[in-house]
């Protein structure tokens, strides 16, 4: 065989057998033409870690950086495995953000590091729809663990930063291998034309986002189905495309 005929079949078999292994990489959209526009292929890369934490370090923003987890979890295939250290998930309100109570699969540890640990087994499974992560700290190393085994199952993994210090809320400052890094706050719900509550609103900050421009967006909160959607005074208004305000490149 001639030595150029040898080396071509060589190269043929060589991407044979590495597209029996190449997993290809989706997202999963947001469904609003603002957010999915400014993520790399249009949605949140599954097989990927993404951090979420609240935009203030006290419980009302940590709720809603909590929803917003929910809301993404909710929308994937599969069972959710959902690690914690403290027992103070209020189930009917991840609901409400569509991520049903038979989906979502508890584990309680004692600390940081057997969370972080459960995670890793989880991502590694490759049969679940999301893994979550309630931690106070991430480091680059732990990070490119749980991207790392994230990558290789498809599995999408959310790090939810909760602080129980002042102290602890500074790391988040920190590099760490997450594809996507989001702040959530609360804003005041829509005035309705009848006594009542509207529909919760958030400032969703993408603070970081791999390959990508960081933004902010004023969002209405997740549904029952973990939708987002454009507050109706904004989505309806000359120039609403431009809701997601540029930010310095990530």
């Amino acid at each position: 065989m001639p030595m150029v005929s040898a080396i071509e079949s060589l190269r043929a078999e060589i991407e044979r057998i590495g597209s029996k292994n190449r997993r290809v990489k989706s997202v999963l959209p947001f469904g609003i033409d603002e957010v999915d526009a400014r993520l790399p292929a249009g949605g949140l890369a599954l097989g990927a870690l993404h951090e979420v934490a609240g935009g203030g370090n006290g419980a009302i923003d940590g709720a809603a950086a909590a929803l917003f987890a929910a809301g993404i979890a909710a929308r994937t295939r599969g069972k959710v495995l959902w690690c914690i250290t403290r027992p103070d998930l209020f189930a009917p309100a991840l609901a409400q953000s569509g991520l049903a109570p038979d989906r979502v699969l508890y584990v309680e540890v004692g600390d940081d590091k057997t969370v972080l640990a459960c995670v890793e087994e989880g991502l590694r499974h490759g049969g679940l729809g999301a893994v979550v992560a309630e931690i106070a700290r991430l480091s680059m190393t732990s990070s490119r663990r749980l991207a790392h085994c994230a990558e290789g199952s498809g599995t999408v993994g959310l790090a939810l930063r909760r602080w129980r210090r002042q102290t602890e809320a500074a790391d988040f400052g920190q590099p760490t291998a997450a594809t996507t890094r989001w702040r959530i706050s609360v804003l005041p719900s829509e005035t309705l034309p009848v006594p009542g509550v509207g529909r919760h609103r958030w400032l969703v900050e993408l603070i970081r986002c791999r390959a990508g421009e960081s933004a902010d967006f004023e969002l209405e909160a997740c549904d029952d189905t973990g939708r987002l959607a454009l507050p109706s005074n904004l989505a309806d208004r000359p120039g609403a495309k431009e809701v997601g305000r540029r930010g310095a490149s990530a």
